[in-house]
């Protein structure tokens, strides 16, 4: 990594010098004015924050298409709490090993609020299965191969950048640099022409252009070591539970991994009471978890929607640092690297393989591709849950419906693949007055219990 520190110093801006809080002399960088489409006669410098998926699929994308790339993340060996599951495509499209997917999930089984357990996963063949991962173990392979492919990978941590690119100037990053397993964070500088910030829910870049707030879910997760007769149950299945108990407008889920489960669940609407639903989602689970032993506990912010900026002059926003996390499902994952690897490709595209400078409007070029290809798949699962997840009758209902064939084959194709599939017309008319029935019941259902509380 020594390598990749000195090139920090060595930009071929030139013009201006910089003063670098770092202890060696200072560097003479250019920061001559460029206008986008103008020829640099250097590589394009793109700096992308936070080495999740998002960051790492960027930074391999970027580095691929020829510009000079720095991927900054402070946590190397960090464990996010995620569920960690992937759909099929992710596999193929990311050229994922099968050694870093820890289970292949067959079967699911969705729980209602009175313990109803619908089996789902029949329509799948043999050679269809949702991925399960440990994010320490994803996360740390995409970044290796990043760096593989010329990525310079820096253990640091973004603090603040001083102008995003409005104008021609160069972008001017604060960071701390952790290299060497050092301690203290040594503060240094990094000028860049691109920014892509990938650093998740609470992000630092997005702050840093007013991305403006938006609603955040609160996922909790144990980690949970479980006896090897329950484990084996587990094997290649996954469970989700859903009730005013465990969460008010969420799940919770067992998800099985490379030697134990995660058992965890999620709310936005009330946060400060998290541990009594993860601790009712134990309860619900205790017979098929009994005997476990507790090996970590993690919690996390989830976006609930894209924020209101996702760019500013040459700084944007990829992955959770976006809000691309789905509701009702919850997935983030497949969104965060696709959503990094069309950034890096618009950069790519646009620079003409980092050889021209860029600007606001090639950055915008992603988002215009992205909400054209994505919108859709999250307006129809926000109203899904804003209809099934509201009260336990219309959970009741959502799980009454899991139990339909037709309905279990068109949400896996759509999930393995990313895709909407043409359905069956007359089923189409099928399920849409199984949908209302099932709405209709819940509302009657509900309606009957608020008429039995006594006044």
């Amino acid at each position: 990594m020594a390598s990749a520190a000195s090139t920090l110093k060595s930009s071929n801006f030139h013009g201006k010098q910089v003063r670098s809080r770092d202890v060696r002399a200072a560097a003479v960088v250019n920061t001559d004015v460029v206008a986008a489409g103008a020829p640099l006669g250097r590589k394009l410098r793109v700096a992308v924050v936070g080495g999740g998926p998002a960051g790492a699929c960027a930074a391999e994308t970027l580095a691929k298409g020829g510009c000079e790339t720095f991927l900054i993340e402070r946590k190397m060996d960090n464990c996010k709490p995620c569920g960690g599951a992937i759909p099929l495509c992710m596999v193929g499209e990311f050229d994922l090993p099968e050694e870093i997917i820890d289970r292949k999930v067959t079967k699911m089984k969705m729980i209602s609020p009175s313990n109803r357990a619908v089996d789902v996963g029949q329509t799948l063949n043999d050679k269809e299965y949702i991925g399960m991962c440990r994010r320490e173990v994803m996360d740390d392979f995409l970044r290796k191969r990043a760096k593989s492919l010329g990525a310079n990978l820096v253990n640091g941590l973004f603090m603040k950048l001083e102008d995003p690119g409005v104008g021609n100037g160069a972008i001017t990053i604060h960071y701390n640099d952790y290299e060497a397993d050092a301690k203290v964070g040594e503060a240094k500088t990094m000028e860049v022409d691109v920014v892509i910030g990938a650093d998740g829910a609470n992000s630092r870049v997005a702050k840093n252009i007013d991305a403006g707030e938006y609603d955040y879910a609160i996922a909790f997760q144990e980690r949970i070591k479980i006896p090897d007769e329950k484990m084996e149950y587990y094997k290649d299945l996954a469970e989700m539970y859903v009730g005013d108990d465990v969460s008010p407008d969420f799940y919770g889920w067992v998800f099985p991994k490379y030697d134990h489960v995660a058992v965890g669940t999620g709310t936005v609407v009330n946060k400060t009471a998290i541990k009594t639903y993860q601790a009712a989602m134990r309860k619900r689970a205790e017979e098929k978890c009994a005997g476990g032993k507790i090996i970590r506990v993690e919690a996390h912010p989830i976006p609930e929607h894209p924020r209101p900026r996702r760019v500013q002059g040459r700084v944007t926003l990829v992955g959770d640092a976006a809000g691309y996390v789905t509701k009702c499902s919850g997935e983030g994952i497949y969104f965060a690297a696709k959503s990094g690897r069309m950034a890096a490709e618009a950069v790519v595209e646009k620079s003409q393989n980092g050889t021209l400078a860029v600007d606001e409007a090639d950055l915008r070029s992603y988002l215009d591709k992205w909400d054209r290809k994505y919108w859709a798949t999250y307006k129809v699962l926000d109203i899904l849950q804003k209809v099934f997840y509201r009260s336990n009758p219309a959970r009741e209902a959502f799980v009454e419906m899991c139990a339909d064939e037709y309905v279990q084959k068109m949400t896996f194709d759509s999930y393995l693949y990313k895709t909407v599939v043409p359905g069956n017309p007359i089923d189409d008319i099928k399920l849409l007055g199984n949908t209302v029935a099932s709405i209709v019941r819940a509302n009657a259902l509900r309606n009957a219990a608020k008429a039995q509380v006594p006044m």
